[in-house]
């Protein structure tokens, strides 16, 4: 560990190895004076050429920023300071756990001598994370045996889910020499673990029987959701970020389509992922003349909020009443389907033509067609990962060739509007991707904003930020809230308009900025990136989203 007796220095630098060793490739930190040894032995690493530093000055975009490269699989730890700094990682740690990412919190702590003494900076940080995620107290270097291997098991892929260690240093905080790194240690590889994948042909035999059965994919499903769908003959209902939405069988509309006579007649329905976005989804799962059949999926709450029928966990098939053990497929089921999607995908594209304005899916729509083959784009929560659901192109149509492979990503697990800027820089930081977008209303761009804050030696992506402007949240317009009964109080207590300027607020930080207000002028600032970071505001209205969504769930196949 070199000449220093330091004890504090010396955990520190016995922590940064135990990360090299168990696979962290990233390193985001949070200044701070307790967390001092960590931070030079951090640096220390990195001129070492063992990992990569981020600093950030807010402890709740560094969260998002770890998340953002561990979502994209580079795994990532974020260091902090004690106190509330610990606290304020919370979001990013509760999505990470909802999602089953395995980020990595390390927190600086007073020594245990100084616990519930009133010491400055001083809280409960063992287990202040909750139930949902354990955490690993280490006071020496022998401590960290036990989250060593159980890093080492996640880095493998046989477990998921964040882990928190929390380092007890003492005076003094500062090293006595550099360390000098042992030759011995080597930068970590990129983690290649993955969860053990069921069999493919245990799940076909458990729905090849005749049953008139979709597929749905939720959040981070992965390609499995399409690979089922394929092969059962059966339409995919496949979310934007379920991982699976590549193939002919999915459905750019089935949300739509789910309020027609063709949901009436479904008899099977295959859950892959955490499906959240859609509440005509929602009542299909809870249609007690449906089958329900799920993969078990990550996340410290595996069990899905909806009726279960049976699990296939590649095992076994579920034994059920009345099951016919012909291996079919529904004649003329997934035909029918791709008919509706193509009849009601041509009604919403001239309903949207005929609008007055910019609308904001045309937007959402823009930015879907700007992303390459091998692109990357981070949709945040509320209308525009709702609006990216109806307007992603249809793989085989729209300029979509069949097979290309787009990487889309979403917090999902909470579905917060929490970290978006920081978790898209973070995952165009740890992705080799052909282009990285990121897509997000007005609301949560401006609840991250301190995302746009990075040093002048910080690693910057290129990143090309949309931001929907409709000055407020839109997205309450279109649920009960804003049934007009509460017109009168939904300004101030939904709306909420702002009235940022956007353009100022992105010159405080330098970030290159773009307003658009035409379809024309959006596509063309997508087809000419600047590089780096970079901000295009579209100016939407909202005065009658909740009058567009209801045109839009009007349509029928037809």
């Amino acid at each position: 560990m070199g000449s220093s007796t330091n004890p504090s220095t010396e955990l520190a630098r016995a922590v940064v190895t135990a990360l090299v060793e168990g696979g962290v490739r990233e390193v985001v930190l949070a200044p701070g004076s307790r967390n001092a040894p960590l931070s030079f032995a951090v640096l220390d690493a990195e001129r070492a050429g063992l990992l990569r530093l981020h600093t950030r000055i807010d402890e709740r975009s560094a969260g998002f920023l770890a998340l953002g490269l561990t979502k994209t699989g580079s795994r990532a730890a974020v260091m902090c300071t004690s106190g509330t700094a610990v606290a304020n990682l919370h979001p990013a740690v509760l999505e990470a756990a909802h999602a089953g990412v395995p980020l990595l919190v390390v927190s600086a702590d007073r020594p245990a001598r100084l616990r519930g003494t009133g010491a400055n900076q001083t809280t409960e940080q063992v287990g202040i994370f909750g139930g949902l995620v354990g955490t690993h107290d280490i006071a020496t270097p022998a401590d960290l045996a036990a989250p060593a291997a159980a890093l080492a098991e996640t880095a493998a892929g046989l477990a998921a889910g964040p882990a928190h260690w929390n380092i007890q240093l003492d005076d003094p905080l500062t090293p006595t020499d550099r360390w000098a790194v042992p030759s011995g240690l080597t930068a970590a590889a990129r983690p290649t673990g993955a969860p053990p994948r069921p069999d493919e042909e245990a799940l076909l035999a458990a729905i090849l029987d005749g049953r008139r059965t979709v597929v749905v994919a939720g959040d981070d499903a992965g390609p499995l959701a399409r690979v089922l769908a394929e092969r059962s003959g059966s339409p995919l209902l496949a979310e934007p970020s379920s991982g699976a939405r590549t193939g002919t069988h999915a459905l750019r509309t089935y949300r739509l389509l789910l309020g027609s006579d063709l949901a009436d007649r479904i008899e099977r329905v295959v859950v892959l992922g955490h499906p959240t976005l859609s509440r005509p989804v929602a009542r299909l799962l809870a249609r007690g003349d449906v089958e329900i059949l799920a993969v078990p999926t990550r996340g410290v709450w595996p069990t899905p909020s909806h009726r279960v029928d049976g699990w296939l966990d590649g095992d076994a098939a579920p034994t059920r009443a009345g099951r016919r053990p012909e291996s079919t497929v529904a004649a003329g089921w997934l035909e029918e389907w791709q008919e509706a999607d193509r009849s009601v995908a041509g009604q919403l594209d001239r309903l949207l033509a005929a609008e007055e304005g910019l609308t904001p899916l045309e937007v959402v729509g823009a930015v879907a067609r700007a992303l390459p083959p091998g692109g990357q784009l981070v949709v945040g929560a509320s209308n525009p990962i709702r609006d990216l659901d109806l307007m992603v192109p249809r793989p085989g149509a729209d300029g979509w060739a069949v097979g290309a492979r787009r990487k889309v990503l979403a917090s999902r697990g909470l579905a917060g509007i929490d970290g978006l800027v920081s978790t898209a820089i973070g995952a165009a930081l740890g992705r080799d991707s052909s282009r990285d977008l990121a897509l997000t209303g007005d609301v949560t761009f401006l609840h991250d904003a301190n995302g746009l804050i990075l040093g002048p030696d910080e690693p910057r992506p290129d990143l090309t930020i949309v931001v929907v402007n409709d000055d407020g949240g839109s997205i309450f317009a279109t649920l009960e809230q804003g049934d007009p009964t509460y017109a009168d109080a939904f300004e101030r207590l939904f709306g909420t308009p702002h009235g940022v300027d956007l353009a100022a607020l992105c010159a405080a930080t330098r970030t290159p900025h773009l307003k658009v207000t035409s379809l024309p002028e959006l596509e063309q600032a997508l087809a000419s990136p600047n590089g780096g970071i970079e901000v295009i505001e579209a100016v939407v209205g909202r005065a009658d989203r909740r009058g567009l969504e209801e045109r839009i769930r009007a349509l029928r196949p037809g």
